[in-house]
């Protein structure tokens, strides 16, 4: 029988490649030489210069398929010199293993690959395990887990379930499941007025003006009061901008960018009509005209509890002693791809130095983690 793998050397292989978004830098190759090597038939679903990689193990007429999805890519380091390690060195020090990645999350990817290898090994009984790993959730993410959906419906592949190794937990392992995610909305907002001298404001039509209305009203606006499975829809104003540097001028035109995180009770389409209809208001009154331009939209989901969400937790408190909270916080992830094709469930690790200075995880808690996977699949499976 062959050894079981080691999550937190895999870990630790992952590290070491700087694969920041859109780079690879080999990680990719890693995971599919461990799955290719525990039997896996390895696809890769490369597309707009992103690499992407499907995995798939076992599979019969009557049998079904548990699925798995995780990224390989991370956020930039930055200054290597405000780390206290190197930030791909993959240092362990302190009960941690130390560098970017090492959370977010390619310790849930070495843990979920490693306990389907093993599990793999021993044989599933005509059942399957399906495994999407991406190189593109950190940026835009239209090339990465997307891709791989496009390319599973035109080769008739499915999963009945997903699992994402996002680090879902929020003060130790097992506290929190991620049952569903936030819509997300991002739009900008141009106003066009008239350029003029500031002695003479009544020559011009000014955009500024009418952006700092519009855009207190959009801040204050209450848009709802939560839901059974969401708190309370947030608005922010992220920018608002003239390019202006003259002090006696008022200028043509003014920017502002707008995100919102919303609750199951809204869609993108109704947000975007609330938008328009106070660009409306604001160009009545201030004479100006005012254009929508979407950045960037994902919908709001909630998987139900049931069977799955039992099963999960019941495995997630059997492995680390804690009954996890079902939750919805926090911002969107790649589990927005897979909601309409099968129930999918978020769970990992403490997501507490991700995408920071000096990032690190517990050694012990990728064991764990790796432990908590495979309890999952062989009570799927049994």
């Amino acid at each position: 029988m062959a050894a079981e793998i080691d999550p937190v050397a895999l870990t630790a292989e992952l590290v070491k490649r700087p694969s920041v978004t859109p780079e690879d830098a080999g990680a990719i190759e890693v995971v599919a030489r461990v799955l290719g090597d525990a039997g896996f038939r390895c696809v890769r679903i490369d597309r707009g210069g992103i690499k992407n990689l499907f995995a798939k193990s076992g599979g019969g007429r009557n049998g079904r398929t548990f699925g798995f999805n995780g990224h390989t890519d991370v956020v930039p380091a930055g200054d290597p010199s405000a780390w206290t390690a190197d930030p791909f060195g993959a240092e362990i020090r302190n009960g941690c293993l130390w560098g970017r990645g090492s959370g977010d999350m390619k310790s849930g990817v070495a843990a979920f690959a490693a306990a389907a290898a093993d599990l793999a090994g021993k044989g599933l009984g005509g059942n399957a395990i399906g495994i999407q790993i991406t190189g593109d959730e950190e940026a835009i993410a239209k090339d990465g887990t997307a891709a791989i959906m496009d390319w599973m419906d035109s080769n008739g592949e499915r999963f009945d379930v997903c699992l994402v190794g996002e680090p879902t937990s929020r003060e130790r392992l097992g506290d929190m499941i991620k049952i569903g995610r936030r819509g997300s909305l991002s739009v900008g907002i141009a106003i066009r007025g008239k350029e003029g001298h500031s002695a003479y404001p009544e020559r011009a039509r000014n955009p500024v003006a009418a952006m700092a209305v519009l855009a207190s009203r959009i801040s204050s606006a209450e848009l709802d009061q939560g839901t059974a499975d969401f708190g309370p829809t947030t608005l922010a104003a992220t920018s608002i901008d003239t390019g202006n540097a003259a002090r006696n001028v008022i200028p043509p035109e003014c920017r502002a960018s707008f995100n919102v995180r919303f609750t199951d009770g809204h869609s993108s389409e109704s947000l975007l009509g609330w938008f328009r209809e106070l660009m409306a208001e604001t160009e009545a009154e201030f004479g100006v005209r005012a254009e929508l331009s979407v950045h960037s939209s994902a919908e709001s989901f909630v998987t139900p509890r049931g069977p799955f969400t039992e099963l999960v937790a019941s495995a997630v408190e059997a492995e680390t002693g804690v009954a996890p909270e079902l939750s919805t916080a926090g911002g969107t992830s790649d589990a927005r791809f897979l909601k309409d094709h099968c129930p999918v469930l978020e769970f990992g690790l403490v997501g507490d130095t991700i995408h920071q200075i000096d990032e690190r995880v517990p050694v012990a808690d990728i064991v764990t983690l790796k432990a908590v996977y495979k309890r999952i699949l062989e009570d799927y499976f049994a």
